[in-house]
């Protein structure tokens, strides 16, 4: 199982669907080589440089975190059932509203609205609450989703952080 990177009074907390099986056998989150998320960390002006997989643990230090709604790894997140990511959801509530994040941002529109049960859910602000904290629906950054370019996601990214100030 992936540890979570978390830390009290974060600004936004990420949250990917599941970890992949590189990221599992490494023990760091997004750590497939073609996955955008750390480029668009840094691309959005969330990190002053890119960083790696290995340096998860400075995430704290800028006010981000993350974790996943599944802990479970698999090769693709269609692997996961939707009872995994159900449960995985109620379970990410309650962390939510433990840490109580200014904002999560969940990295997966179709996993959101599976986890959460809102299947009119789009990229953007919710109006919704998850744990008492506001949610932000981010495109999945694994680089098998085609749809979003690394700018676009950049993009998207950066709109977030824009939405902070």
């Amino acid at each position: 199982m992936l540890d979570d990177v978390l830390a009290p009074s974060l600004d936004v907390l990420f949250c990917g669907i599941n970890p992949g099986l590189m990221s599992e056998a490494t023990g760091h989150h997004f750590a497939r080589p073609g996955n955008r998320f750390w480029p668009a960390l840094h691309a959005s002006g969330f990190t002053p440089r890119r960083l790696a997989p290995a340096e998860q643990h400075l995430l704290p230090s800028y006010g981000l975190g993350i974790t996943n709604i599944v802990p479970r790894a698999s090769a693709k997140a269609s692997e996961l059932t939707r009872e995994e990511l159900a449960t995985g959801g109620a379970a990410l509530a309650v962390k939510v509203a433990g840490l109580r994040p200014k904002v999560l941002a969940v990295l997966g529109v179709s996993a959101y609205r599976t986890a959460f049960a809102r299947p009119k859910a789009r990229i953007g602000p919710q109006d919704e609450l998850v744990g008492g904290v506001r949610v932000w629906v981010l495109p999945n950054p694994s680089g098998l989703n085609a749809h979003w370019t690394p700018a676009a996601l950049a993009a998207e990214f950066r709109r977030l952080r824009e939405a902070l100030a």
